[in-house]
């Protein structure tokens, strides 16, 4: 009885929306066809689709409350998994802390416009966040627009320990004018996943001339066209960090203290990313 009053509810509810122009966008992917993806169906990750931060160097880097080597990197079972572990003797030249990675398609893949779309369960653990975002070789440019160059946040998960309203959310957010004083930044939302830290999810972004538009599961989550929208190419990055600077960890970050972290190691787990274009 009790479930049947919940879906007569829902019903009223999707009927008003679609009234109020309020029903959410899916994502046909039959407007698009497919330009890039990897699948990692091998046993390696691909040097010919991804590199680090650091290239392909074993030398690791400081990036802000932990360090990246590429050893925290591994494709296997079909997925790549990228680990945060604390590493006692340290790795790549860096002492004891806390390791990643990031990977990005900086040099090797980017495109202007289309669909694209990761899916990927999201690693647990509180001072730590992964994401799945773009950025342009020119969004450093300060001249008080996005559309020669943009951070797009398709992704970040830096609310595992919220135990009340951002509990399994994520948050999209677009970003513009360089790092500095000049910096623009614009959070388009926090959106609800499908018990994310267990079971695969996919988040996408659709982005024209004229906007950005968010999905998660294929379904719009939100939209902006902030600092207009960025008119140059953008390559894929997937990265998990620690907050903090230097190599310390912060515990007053905005994804939490990770010394309360009680999942360590833990890992990103992606099953595919994918880059579609407009038919």
């Amino acid at each position: 009885m009790f479930q049947s009053i919940i879906a007569a509810f829902m019903a009223v509810i999707t009927f008003f929306s679609g009234l109020l122009g309020l029903q959410k966008k899916e994502i046909n992917l039959d407007d698009f066809v497919l330009e890039w993806s990897d699948e990692f169906d091998g046993d390696t990750l691909d040097t010919t689709k991804w590199q680090g931060l650091n290239g392909h160097s074993d030398k690791a880097l400081v990036r802000k409350g932990g360090y990246l080597h590429k050893s925290m990197a591994e494709v296997k079972d079909g997925n790549l998994y990228i680990y945060t572990k604390y590493l006692e003797e340290g790795a790549g030249g860096q002492p004891a802390g806390y390791y990643s990675q990031i990977l990005f398609t900086k040099n090797i893949y980017d495109q202007t416009y289309g669909y694209f779309e990761c899916r990927c369960i999201l690693p647990k653990g509180t001072g730590l966040w992964s994401a799945f975002w773009m950025n342009s070789y020119t969004m450093e440019n300060v001249d008080g627009s996005g559309r020669d160059g943009a951070e797009i946040d398709i992704m970040e998960s830096p609310y595992y320990g919220n135990k009340l309203f951002r509990r399994d959310c994520i948050t999209s957010n677009v970003h513009y004018d360089g790092y500095g004083e000049d910096l623009k930044s614009k959070r388009v939302g926090n959106f609800k996943a499908n018990n994310p830290y267990e079971e695969f999810n996919t988040y996408g972004v659709e982005w024209n001339e004229e906007e950005y538009i968010f999905y998660i599961n294929g379904v719009e989550t939100g939209r902006t066209s902030f600092g207009g929208t960025s008119q140059v190419p953008e390559y894929l990055i997937l990265s998990v960090e620690v907050g903090g600077s230097n190599g310390t960890p912060d515990p007053n970050s905005w994804a939490g203290d990770i010394s309360k972290n009680d999942t360590p190691p833990t890992a990103f787990v992606i099953d595919y990313v994918r880059a579609y274009s407009y038919k």
